[in-house]
């Protein structure tokens, strides 16, 4: 990712860390932590590891019941054999391509329905022999998904080497439209008005869908709408957010590209349980950049640690090899404590918790082998600016940020919320790009006046880096300073809780037991010395290789 004018100075960074306190400590503490749970994640499988296994070997679409096929054809395994689900689906699966002379996609089909039931192909398994034929049918699919992903970096090298970079910060806005038909064209206006980045939101799986209804929340399912008139090309209805879909819009975002002579971004946020499938798409489809973390998932949605541990570092993985980049956020609003005590915290204490989350996503990410400058980070969590004296607040949030992640590229991603908090939003964002150094991205709320938001954007990056020209070095004292201080020893202060109390101490307990909520506990499986069918073509790349 190349730097702009604006980020060849580092005003933030230039400055001895010990201003803010311990950060060095901050940092050390959440690399550790983070190193014990990458190891213990990378030797365990869930079933969004065995989804995203399945689609790697070509499965996609839905199944006869209008399921995703991945999500039904690992469904009916673990049903039928649950006792196998440690060794994972590929053996049992590559078993019956060869048994059967299927292809993946039919094979999954059959699975799904009841057709085949992988338990059989299980017991062959244990014949040697078998088991050896079994083996290098997975090292064939696998040799062939790595190809794909392989080609996709290709590809994005050499076309960014013919269209060149758009100037950063790049500009981004998320597609509203939930229906792939529509998105085509919104895509083609926001690039039209010079937007260089799209965010897409994908859909909601069917295992959280379905442990959320248990849990009574209910779930909006996706339904095509009636067609809406395209006559140049007509398209198969299909959520914006599914591999479809994606495919549908990298394909017009090229497109785009090259009519304006530089080239468009395109990015995932996954929801909860989905980080392992996201990745998959990500490779696949020439995806460029993945927004999620496991913290937010464990704080935010509920997800259980474990769970959200494995997902990620299994998506880790298809990350570094496609060359995908990581977007994690400023960190989620803790108030388990708060609503434990009766007492709300102050505003540095909330900052210090989310600073502690997003150092601990950093270093999982650093574990699971991504490079500094494939990790974006979120420069300022979203409710800073509802805050008194936002701006004092601001500055100190970024400038401890740029400290503590000096290599990582910064992004601000403005909240939606009234005008009157956006207003303050751009205000606040416009001067604090000073003390970020290296802002590689700008999102913006979608807006029906794209162009408008889009040169708003571009004028406070510039505004920025002219006044980083024009007064060197930015300092902080006074209370913006205090606050950086004070978010550093929370942000310490919540890593010591967590390791000596556990993931209650920030997500608060069960009334049953004395252990963290969470969705999808028990759902994940040691895989031990079991066969990793990935294991050769990513396990090994990560510690030898670079991108």
């Amino acid at each position: 990712m190349p730097r702009s004018a604006q980020s060849r100075r580092s005003p933030a960074a230039a400055k001895p860390v010990s201003v803010f306190g311990a950060i060095d400590r901050l940092a050390a503490d959440a690399d550790a932590l983070a190193g014990a749970w990458a190891a213990r994640a990378r030797s365990t499988t869930t079933a969004g590891r065995e989804r995203a296994t399945l689609r790697l070997f070509g499965v996609h679409g839905l199944d006869a019941a209008g399921r995703p096929l991945a999500s039904a054809a690992v469904e009916r395994w673990r049903s039928g054999d649950p006792a196998a689900w440690a060794g994972g689906i590929a053996l049992p699966f590559a078993m019956a391509l060869l048994e059967y002379d299927l292809g993946p996609q039919r094979l999954a089909l059959d699975v799904a329905s009841g057709a085949v039931d992988l338990a059989l192909e299980a017991e062959l398994l244990r014949q040697p022999d078998r088991r050896d034929v079994a083996e290098a049918e997975v090292a064939r699919l696998a040799d062939v998904a790595i190809e794909r992903i392989d080609a996709n970096r290709v590809a994005r090298r050499e076309i960014l080497s013919l269209l060149g970079e758009p100037t950063q910060p790049w500009i981004g806005t998320t597609v509203r439209e939930p229906d792939v038909e529509g998105a085509l064209d919104e895509a083609g206006a926001l690039i039209g008005a010079g937007m260089d980045l799209l965010r897409v939101e994908i859909p909601v799986g069917r295992e959280l869908a379905d442990r959320m209804q248990d849990a009574g929340f209910e779930v909006a399912e996706w339904r095509p709408r009636s067609r809406l008139g395209r006559v140049d090309e007509p398209v198969e209805p299909a959520p914006t957010g599914s591999q479809r879909g994606l495919a549908a819009l990298r394909r017009a975002l090229d497109e785009a590209a090259a009519e304006r002579r530089a080239y468009a971004r395109l990015a995932t946020a996954a929801p909860a349980f989905g980080a392992p499938e996201a990745a998959v798409v990500a490779a696949f489809e020439r995806i460029d950049l993945n927004e999620g973390s496991p913290f937010d998932e464990i704080v935010s949605h509920g997800v259980d640690p474990d769970r959200a541990l494995s997902d990620y570092a299994f998506a880790h993985r298809l990350h570094l090899r496609a060359g995908t980049l990581v977007s994690i956020g400023a960190g989620p609003l803790v108030v388990a404590p708060d609503l434990a005590r009766g007492i709300p915290s102050d505003a540095a204490t909330r900052s210090g918790r989310a600073l502690a989350l997003q150092a601990l996503g950093v270093a999982f990410a650093r574990h699971n082998g991504l490079a500094a400058e494939t990790v974006v980070l979120g420069a300022l969590p979203p409710w800073v600016t509802e805050e008194p004296a936002p701006g004092t607040r601001a500055f100190a949030e970024v400038a401890v940020r740029r400290a503590l992640f000096p290599d990582h590229p910064l992004a601000f991603d403005e909240p939606d919320g009234r005008a009157a908090d956006r207003l303050v939003w751009s205000a606040v964002v416009s001067t604090a790009q000073a003390f970020a150094g290296r802002t590689a991205i700008l999102m913006c709320r979608p807006s029906p006046e794209a162009a408008t938001t889009r040169r708003r954007a571009r004028t406070g990056a510039l505004v920025a880096a002219e006044l980083v020209a024009a007064s060197g070095a930015l300092d902080l004292i006074g209370s913006s300073l205090e606050h950086g201080q004070a978010m550093v020893r929370s942000a310490v202060d919540t890593l010591d809780q967590i390791a000596g109390q556990g993931w209650r101490a920030v997500t608060g307990t069960s009334p049953l037991a004395d252990q963290p909520l969470g969705l999808g506990r028990g759902s994940v499986i040691e895989r031990g010395e079991q066969f990793d069918p990935f294991a050769s073509a990513l396990g090994p790349w990560i510690v030898s290789r670079r991108p």
